[in-house]
């Protein structure tokens, strides 16, 4: 009885968010963007290190320039479309700008070209994702979705971006057995083709609530209240750790576990076939519980993921872990968008390029401290900075929501 419940509720949902003007073509569009990124992100240290043949350090200098792009020109990106520029227009540029820095990639293998390429064009692609959530959470506003179905159905938009990651890494696997990474590029850049043909002629511009070009938000008001701030800290934490360990991995299972770009490719496409039933899971369990638990119980789940990943031997060792990295991803990738939103609600693209940006400052300490760590440390022992990361992240949440409860670190956020 229980069961058939549950299976008529999740029905229901997934009839309302299909219904949602534009969101299908939104839902597609999100694919796109996860397929390409998903296609390259798994093998860039495989890139940087063995193909490009960059040193560890200067692979994660290299990492790092690109991080920087990504954090200084989105946000750039995220004033101008909350003010009076169109996003579908700033989509449109900043997938030309993908098309580009992949092509780039493709055929240029002099580390100060590529650094250039990173920054500025694959800088600029990077505000594709913040812009496609932001103008998604616009289109929840004008619906008649009731509001307390709103982290359901972005953790449903943030599933379609899982849904890419179930096929990418694995068909990326194969697709560098046959032709290398001038291939694999040339692909990511045709991802990103015809994710503008979608845009061009099947999105549509939603109009802006009011006129904010004159304005100026003071981010500084926000950033630095002490319990955005807590969450700010820990997600840069745990997207450190995340970074050290994407990284990580392809080399720790090449070069120490004896395995191969294949089983690089299986272990990253195991955690988005658990995340798309989580993310349904934690999705419905948003609706009834405080999202501040949930990002708690995810920071609970990286802890313990890295924890054990310490101790594997073997690659197939890895892929029952990566279970509990999906049940992290389906919380904190997906719901945390919604919650750092409702820090300032009244600014969508502010908001989600806020937290994307907590995500890349993050990234980008982890591409370098990738590069020092594994310098000095074996590529086994570099999973310990990711463990003591996650766990001081947990900690500084833990307390952070105790002191909320007591009414002393969020008070009267206002625009």
């Amino acid at each position: 009885m229980l069961f058939k419940r549950m299976l008529t509720s999740a029905k229901h949902r997934i009839v309302l968010v299909w219904k949602i003007p534009s969101f299908p073509i939104l839902l597609l569009l999100n694919f796109m963007f996860g397929l390409s990124m998903s296609l390259f992100i798994p093998f860039s240290s495989i890139f940087g290190i063995d193909v490009v043949g960059m040193s560890n350090m200067a692979y994660g200098v290299f990492m790092t320039v690109m991080a920087i792009g990504g954090v200084v020109i989105s946000t750039y990106i995220g004033k101008l479309s909350d003010r009076s520029i169109s996003r579908k227009l700033l989509l449109i540029v900043t997938s030309l700008a993908a098309i580009l820095g992949y092509i780039g990639f493709a055929y240029i293998r002099d580390y100060y070209v590529l650094s250039f390429v990173a920054f500025f064009l694959l800088g600029m692609a990077s505000a594709t994702m913040p812009q496609l959530w932001a103008h998604a959470r616009e289109v929840l506003e004008e619906s008649e979705v009731p509001k307390k179905e709103v982290p359901y159905v972005m953790n449903v938009f943030r599933m379609f971006s899982a849904l890419a990651w179930t096929v990418g890494p694995a068909f990326a696997g194969w697709v560098l057995v046959f032709v290398d990474f001038e291939g694999l590029f040339l692909m990511v850049a045709l991802g990103f083709f015809l994710s503008i043909i979608a845009i061009v002629f099947f999105l549509k511009d939603e109009p802006k609530k009011q006129d904010m070009s004159g304005r100026q938000v003071a981010l500084g008001r926000f950033i630095f209240k002490p319990f955005i701030f807590a969450n700010i800290v820990a997600m840069f934490l745990l997207h450190a750790a995340t970074t050290i360990n994407m990284q990580n991995i392809p080399q720790f299972v090449t070069k120490t576990l004896g395995g191969t770009e294949a089983h690089v490719g299986v272990i990253f496409s195991v955690p988005p076939v658990f995340e798309v039933p989580l993310m349904i899971m934690f999705g419905i369990m948003a609706t009834k519980w405080d999202l501040g638990r949930l990002i708690r119980l995810g920071f609970l789940f990286s802890f313990l993921y890295f924890l054990l990943m310490w101790n594997v031997s073997a690659p197939w060792q890895i892929y029952p872990l990566q279970i509990l990295s999906a049940a992290n991803v389906a919380i904190t990738a997906g719901l945390a968008v919604t919650y750092f939103q409702n820090f300032i609600p009244q600014e969508q693209g502010t908001a989600t390029t806020l937290y994307m940006n907590a995500q890349k400052i993050g990234s980008t300490a982890g591409f370098l401290l990738f590069g020092y760590f594994s310098s000095l440390l074996s590529y086994e022992n570099v999973f310990t900075i990711c463990i003591i990361f996650t766990g001081v992240g947990l900690f500084i949440l833990l307390i952070a929501g105790k002191e909320r409860r007591r009414g002393r670190l969020l008070k009267d956020i206002k625009i």
